[in-house]
């Protein structure tokens, strides 16, 4: 249990809603581990908070998280970002740096981590438009497969399209072409009376399957796709794998203890 005192370094994660994340369990048991004097807690924001919640966290220099559905409209508000946070305009990690909040995007190299044990081949289908799901672009970039974008508004993913393409990904509106891999990248799955992201004709010939949401005992739809033959899995194995890279963002010098950090996050998440 992290021990809390008036010096204790605190770090955030903002995001609506924050109520199911598991990341403050996660980065206390490796901050208890490493023996640092630092606390991380979640903190509600909604979106008409947000400028003056990211004003206010630079004021007093204070480092964290970005979740749904804030990403992109973080990294609109920081005025520094990284290069791979300025090529996806999305933000998952911030921290002080000079007087200011710098932006940067764990969620790529996170979900590369995460997702290459299914063995996901192309083409891949995401469903969302929104920063999650520009992680995935990226991600499909750096694999050199193609990808189709499934979204409930068609200006939205249009608009999302044209963005990836921009950046060198291989993207076109969903148009019904056979897949190999299907990514949830909306917030379907965090409620149990959620739907599916994707219909189960849509995933005919599917071989992997890959959701960003996790829940105890795996998601719906994760649970669903292994009983078709699909290999598949949440995003418990992302949010280990981008939460090392926002920890040594948050701690440099300090190499974040892996196995600390999946053992917390599989004890919250055991069914």
């Amino acid at each position: 249990m992290t021990s809390v005192a008036a010096t204790s370094r605190p770090l955030v994660l903002i995001g609506d809603p924050v109520e199911h994340s598991i990341s403050p369990a996660m980065h206390n048991s490796a901050i208890s581990a490493l023996g640092l004097d630092a606390v991380y807690i979640a903190l509600k924001t909604d979106t008409s908070a947000l400028p003056h919640v990211l004003r206010a966290l630079e004021a007093v220099g204070v480092a964290g998280n970005v979740t749904v559905p804030h990403k992109v409209a973080v990294a609109q508000l920081l005025i520094r970002l990284t290069s791979v946070a300025k090529d996806l305009g999305a933000v998952n990690t911030f921290w002080p740096e000079g007087g200011r909040l710098v932006g940067d995007n764990t969620d790529v190299r996170g979900l590369l981590d995460a997702i290459t044990p299914l063995e996901p081949e192309g083409p891949w289908l995401v469903a969302g438009t929104g920063g999650a799901a520009r992680a995935v672009a990226a991600a499909a970039r750096e694999l050199s497969v193609p990808l189709l974008v499934q979204s409930r508004d068609n200006e939205r993913a249009s608009q999302f399209t044209a963005w990836a393409t921009e950046i060198g990904a291989e993207c076109e509106p969903d148009d019904g072409t056979p897949i190999a891999t299907a990514v949830n990248a909306t917030p379907l799955g965090l409620k149990v009376s959620d739907g599916m992201p994707f219909t189960e004709e849509r995933l005919n010939g599917c071989r992997a399957a890959f959701d960003l949401v996790y829940a105890k005992g795996e998601t719906r739809w994760v649970r669903a796709c292994k009983k078709r033959g699909i290999r598949a899995a949440d995003g418990r194995t992302m949010l280990v794998a981008q939460g090392k890279h926002a920890f040594q963002r948050f701690f440099p010098g300090e190499i974040a203890p892996l196995e600390v950090m999946t053992a917390a996050v599989n004890r919250e998440l055991q069914s």
